[in-house]
């Protein structure tokens, strides 16, 4: 039997051209500061049909209630279910919103 003979490992050494890396991250891009007003206008602005479906489910439910209230209950439920579909067209816009925004982004 012949003594086996461990095998070399390769050594890989891999060269940097310029050096290491700066250790200082790039700075990042600034924004102008924007109020709470300034935001909501930018916001509405890029996805008008949010702040709409919102004030449709706003008025839905305010309307359901009243209607409660006044002792009404076919047009209570008629405004609740009109509420759920305000609600799902919100849910709706916003998630185009975010597709169209990741679309645009990519481009």
């Amino acid at each position: 039997r012949g003594v086996r003979q461990p095998e070399r490992a390769a050594v890989v050494t891999l060269a940097m051209a310029d050096g290491p890396p700066p250790l200082d991250p790039s700075p990042l891009p600034t924004f102008a500061e924007e109020g709470f007003g300034e935001k909501f206008m930018r916001k509405t602005r890029e996805n008008p049909l949010v702040p709409l479906g919102c004030l449709c489910t706003v008025g839905a439910l305010a309307y359901g209630l009243f209607s409660f209230r006044k002792g009404n209950t076919r047009r209570s439920q008629l405004m609740m279910r009109a509420r759920v579909v305000a609600q799902g067209f919100t849910f709706a816009a916003l998630l185009g919103g975010m597709v169209a925004t990741a679309i645009k982004s990519r481009q």
